[in-house]
């Protein structure tokens, strides 16, 4: 045998290469993968036991089972040997993402590509999360961890959607990733469990923290056990690795080639020996070459959708910006007439301005022009970016609707009024914006691999005129900003509070996710439909769906009126195609008739929404009171009109002209999931890591405060809820009653207030009265356990209606009855309060504080009164039917705001001025309470009124030095001691029981 002939593979000659099976590549990863979390748990184990399985809430035993995060990221050696195996793994899964992107892309090239970019995110994010443990960065562990959950989506759902039906391999794939998925279910609610339901110090129920480490451990079994499967793929395709030479690639001659091509005389043969040569001496398009063509229709897919995400953005921030005007007025300001600018469309009856906007060019510059209103967050002046955006919201929504009448895919949030901090966020939005354009710009025109609209062999729409396509439009814009811009808004509606210390129905800031959640499944009914299954969605039965889940969200509350919001917004997200298919097509013959006519009921039905609450401040007000029952009716009517209602005689059911291709559906499909996960893990990872606490847990101390937020919008125009929440933390406020909060309309933006300052300090949170109520809204937040929560509405014959919360609390084991009211005495025709609203509001408070007598009270709240007014003013009705105290009787210099308060020692007494953020100062009191299961021994008014200093009390009762100042210097942010210049102090009466 001669010397270089040996079945030794690796001492072959240079001309022969090596072979490799590719199954090999993926049982290493395998085999790496599960021995890594072995190894760390087994050395866990035996050498931390006791230390890996303790958590925040609990140890050994009720915890017994140790989570991943603790087993590989706490402690020496299991955390450095996980690593360094998890370091050799990383080459296999490279591997594994390049091979399934070459097995899969000649099937399935646009699936097969977000599939390969999803796996390298995924790999890129396991580094993050292997090697920055959650002891080293918490958020930067957890962003890793979620970014890894979230790829793995694409990465599995997409892998088993370019593996060939009716395999063994695709098979086992569904049914691991299907075990993965529900794995999730069970994970989720044991966290939720541990994080959220258990507070350090009561009986555990049970060792949620370890049920939910089998569970984590499941997830981590299924997703190596996922990969290993492509072992088996790789062995039947008989994928192979070879290391040598380039190989000699022959030249395939096309089936239609020419017969001379075959000609006898040898000319044929000559000429293809000649091409072989040419094709092997030319240079092949590089990889990187053929992957950005493969990812171009990603990025046109990406682009559409944040071009959609700016023109939604911009179209609703026009309302907030105009009505900053209008409550600073508490009437018609004048500037409402900027809401006309979406009127814009009736100005495409012009055909030249029509075709230029349909236009390329047309497209790319009005696009350009509305990221100037993306630049209004740069201007100081309120009417300046109302002068911004209402230009600019006319422009884009030209553009839009003649995007639309055009019939190309695609539709296109950051406001102007955002503060200052967030500008930052803008800005960055805004440099994507212009990508996104430049790409649209950019774009390869039809017949290539954009993920655009394919013509749909089904009949186009037979509407029977213009108005029933454009009705139904306008409606359903309006009820989609209305009801779905913002997912706490259908949980708003359905709130009524707290009964025996849990929440009646969803909570805003935990179950806000659902409501994403089902609004991406009511987008996915038409993707899934075939077009001609589209009709199903324009049948009567949808629509008496549609309209049965508008009548409970509107009759009932808590989880049945919210089960019902769930159902409206499937209905409205599944219509979307449907009744915007519908205008297009119609629109043919009048594009600004029927875009003019939708906007139209769209600014109609907004005026009418937002006079049912703001009756009392305009003319004619009074025929929209509280008619929100009425304005719901109209907006299913006009949304009727799309479906196939046999009288109306439609000759063949609706359907749109078009459909997406193939591409861009994978795409939709994988964002709308997506988009369903992030909303889950963005609301556990923002929820709050442990329970509510007082600010000053030792001390049976708590300071309590009222302000009037005035909607979240401060002086200057801009979003307020970051200002609020500073000087909540600093005052350290345990209780604090909030007024003017009800941001749930369009007119403020459909933002909730409370959400800053419970995902940053910690509160448990009653959001008062819902939008459906039709109050100006009043939130309470507390550092303490709410037992019980009432909502009333204030009698109000006459002006708007005044919102009042009634709580219970657990304030250190002792039950303080809370209530927080905003008296609407406002009448737009008088001159001043109306004296009738005002004696009967002052009556019903007085009752509820006086029912609850003798359980301690304290009443935060917006009252309009000077202090020792006669009746029938407020001021008597408060202290002596309601047998309360006023915080302090000797300040004569106040209007709005009170503190009244009975059964408790107050100490302490503070008013701070507005700052920038409101037209109201900030009023604290500061409370002591007895010794547990004793009262006040002295309520005379010598024992109540023990002035002291600062320094004869202990320093738990001093507010925070860095207030003092004035106008000119001193203070924080504009805030500081007004009026006396110092916070008041009291002492405790000698016979008080502490």
């Amino acid at each position: 045998m001669p010397p270089n002939s040996t079945k030794d593979p690796l001492l072959r000659s240079p001309n022969n290469p090596i072979v490799l099976n590719a199954s090999v590549v993926a049982r290493m990863h395998t085999c790496l993968g599960y021995t890594a979390f072995v190894t760390a748990l087994v050395v866990a184990c035996f050498c931390h036991y006791k230390k890996v399985v303790k958590n925040s809430v609990a140890g050994y035993p009720e915890e017994w089972f140790p989570s991943v995060s603790a087993t590989i990221g706490d402690w020496y050696p299991e955390r450095n040997i996980f690593q360094i195996l998890i370091a050799l793994t990383a080459g296999p899964r490279f591997g594994l993402v390049l091979f399934q992107y070459y097995l899969h892309y000649p099937q399935r090239p646009a699936v097969s590509t977000v599939v390969f970019i999803s796996g390298l995110i995924r790999s890129l994010s396991c580094g993050g999360w292997v090697y920055i443990t959650s002891s080293d960065d918490h958020d930067v562990h957890d962003v890793f961890m979620i970014t890894y959950m979230v790829c793995n989506l694409p990465w599995m759902l997409g892998g088993i959607a370019c593996t060939p039906s009716g395999t063994s391999v695709r098979t086992r794939r569904i049914v691991v990733a299907s075990a993965f998925f529900v794995t999730i279910i069970p994970l989720v609610y044991f966290f939720i469990q541990h994080k959220v339901h258990r507070i350090p110090g009561e009986i555990q129920v049970s060792a949620a923290y370890t049920h939910y480490s089998f569970f984590e451990w499941g997830l981590i079994f299924f997703d190596v056990l996922y990969d290993a499967i492509a072992e088996q793929e790789y062995k039947e395709t008989g994928l192979q690795i070879t290391l040598g030479p380039k190989a000699f690639v022959p030249v395939a001659v096309p089936e239609n080639a020419p017969s001379e091509s075959v000609a006898p005389n040898g000319s044929t043969s000559e000429k293809i020996a000649s091409n072989v040569q040419d094709a092997n001496n030319q240079t092949s398009p590089s990889a990187f070459s053929l992957l950005l063509l493969d990812l171009r229709p990603a990025a046109s897919f990406l682009s559409d959708v944040y071009l959609s995400y700016i023109f939604w953005s911009i179209f609703t921030s026009l309302i907030p910006t105009l009505f900053y005007f209008s409550v600073w007025e508490l009437g018609i300001a004048g500037h409402e007439l900027t809401l006309l600018s979406t009127l814009s469309p009736v100005f495409l009856g012009i055909g030249p301005l029509l075709r230029w906007i349909q236009s390329r060019d047309g497209q790319t510059t009005l696009f350009s022009l509305g990221c100037f209103g993306l630049l209004a967050f740069v201007l100081d002046s309120p009417i300046s970016r109302l002068f911004a955006v209402a230009p600019t919201t006319a422009v884009v929504v030209m553009g839009q609707v003649a995007k639309w009448s055009a019939d190309e895919g695609g539709e296109w949030l950051m406001w102007p009024f955002v503060s200052s901090r967030d500008i930052i966020y803008n800005a960055v939005g805004l440099a994507l914006a212009l990508i996104a354009i430049y790409e649209a710009h950019t774009r390869p025109t039809a017949g290539s691999s954009t993920p655009g609209k394919e013509k749909a062999k089904v009949p186009s729409p037979a509407v029977s005129s213009w108005l029933t396509a454009a009705l139904p439009l306008g409606s359903l814009v309006f009820t989609l900003h209305n009801l779905v811009q913002d997912p706490s808004t259908l949980v708003a509606w359905s709130w009524t509070g707290y009964q025996n210390g849990f929440p009646k129905g969803p909570v805003p800031h935990l179950h806000g996710a659902l409501t994403l959640v089902v609004q991406c499944a009511g987008l996915l009914i038409p993707i899934f439909l075939t077009p001609n299954a589209l009709d199903l969605l324009t049948h009567p039965l949808w629509f008496v769906f549609g309209a049965l889940s508008a009548y409970v969200m509107y009759m009932y509350r808590n989880w049945t009126g919210y089960v019902g919001g769930l159902g409206l917004a499937l209905f409205l997200m599944s219509v979307i195609p449907i009744v915007l298919g519908s205008a297009v097509h119609v629109a043919k013959g009048g594009v600004a008739k029927v875009f003019g006519v939708a906007m139209g009921v769209y600014c109609l039905l907004n005026l009418a929404s937002i006079f049912t609450v703001a009756y009392a401040f305009v003319p004619g007000g009074v025929y929209f009171r509280e008619r929100t029952d009425c304005v719901l009716v109209v907006q299913m009517a006009c949304l009727a009109l799309a479906f196939r209602w046999p009288p109306i005689g439609y000759s063949q059911p609706l359907r749109v002209d078009t459909v997406p291709r193939k591409t861009a559906l994978s795409f939709s499909k994988a964002s709308v999931a997506v988009i369903s996960i992030l909303s889950v893990l963005g609301t556990l990872y923002r929820w709050p890591n442990s329970p509510p606490r007082p600010w000053k847990p030792g001390p049976r101390v708590f300071n309590a405060g009222i302000w009037t937020v005035h909607f979240g919008i401060d002086n200057e125009g801009r979003d307020s809820q970051q200002g609020i929440t500073n000087l909540i933390r600093d005052m350290q406020l345990d209780v604090v009653g909030l007024l003017e909060t009800d941001l749930h309309r369009t007119s403020f933006g459909h933002r909730d207030l409370t959400r800053v300052a419970i995902e940053q300090l910690g509160y448990y949170v009653d959001i008062g009265p819902g939008p459906n109520s039709h109050t100006w809204g009043a939130t309470l937040l507390s550092k303490f356990p709410i037992i019980n929560s009432k909502h009333h509405l204030l009698p109000s014959p006459h002006g708007e209606l005044a919102p009042a919360i009634e709580a219970v609390l657990d304030i250190y084991g002792t039950e303080v009855t809370v209530v927080v009211a905003h008296n609407g005495q406002a009448n737009y025709l008088a001159e001043e309060e109306d004296p009738l609203d005002r004696e009967l509001q002052s009556k019903e408070l007085a009752r509820i504080m006086a029912a609850s007598y003798p359980r301690p009270v304290v009443f935060l709240g917006y009252v309009v009164t000077k202090p020792h007014a006669q009746r029938p003013a407020p001021y008597k009705f408060f202290v002596e039917d309601g047998q309360v105290h006023d915080i302090d009787e000797e300040d004569e210099d106040r209007w709005c705001e009170y503190i009244f308060y009975r059964g408790l020692y107050r100490t302490s007494y503070a008013r701070i001025s507005r700052g920038s953020i409101t037209d109201t100062e900030l009023q604290i009191g500061q409370f002591a309470l007895p010794k547990h299961g004793t009262r006040v021994t002295n309520e005379t008014r010598p024992a109540r009124y023990l002035r002291s200093h600062k320094e004869t009390l202990p320093e738990h009762h001093w507010f925070p030095m860095e207030y003092y100042g004035d106008e000119n210097q001193g203070g924080v942010n504009g805030h500081f001691y007004h009026v006396f210049g110092t916070p008041l102090y009291y002492d405790f009466p000698e016979s008080a029981v502490l």
